[in-house]
């Protein structure tokens, strides 16, 4: 039997972005809470992404933001990774409120350790990547997007990371339009 890697490359691709997802979700959590949540992305979503990016770059005017919507239609699947807004009850003061209970009072302000726990959760999943030599790369506005637009729903703090297999990363050295 003979197998060109071309034919089977999408499905690689899904298994490698379905172990991105277990490193996430197994990642260390502050207090040992999981609150993580993690979406995969493929097909006409990552075009649904892509229109909702153009629509926000126009809202916002942030022009780096139409450069990335065109850059995710590069990709074959994009991991969502986000968290749930949850204070730890341990009036750490790190989020700049001296009680949880008063940071409580201004929701928009993540609790600190609700980042630190995306932000090892996204460390762990590219980490994956890298080690299948799958390109990808962590993007703060797709994922600002995915929020704007419902998806991982409760969650605040949500990035994406597009992933391909291709014979170069799409995903750096990007034009600027």
């Amino acid at each position: 039997m003979i197998i060109n890697e071309r034919n089977n490359r999408h499905e690689r691709l899904l298994h490698v972005a379905n172990e991105m997802m277990t490193a996430a979700r197994t990642a260390p959590k502050g207090k040992g809470i999981d609150i993580i949540e993690i979406n995969l992305i493929t097909g006409e979503d990552i075009h649904t992404l892509s229109n909702a990016m153009l629509d926000y770059s126009e809202k916002t005017g942030m022009k780096f933001v139409t450069r990335d919507a065109e850059n995710i239609l590069h990709a074959e699947a994009i991991i969502l990774i986000g968290t749930k807004t949850k204070t730890q009850s341990l009036n750490c003061g790190y989020c700049g409120f001296a009680t949880c209970a008063e940071k409580m009072e201004h929701p928009a302000i993540p609790c600190s350790l609700n980042s630190v726990d995306v932000g090892i959760a996204i460390g762990s999943a590219v980490s994956v990547a890298a080690d299948h030599r799958v390109d990808s790369r962590v993007m703060f506005s797709a994922g600002r997007v995915a929020q704007e637009i419902g998806w991982l729903s409760g969650c605040s703090n949500i990035y994406a990371i597009p992933i391909s297999c291709s014979s170069k990363n799409p995903f750096f050295d990007r034009q600027t339009t």
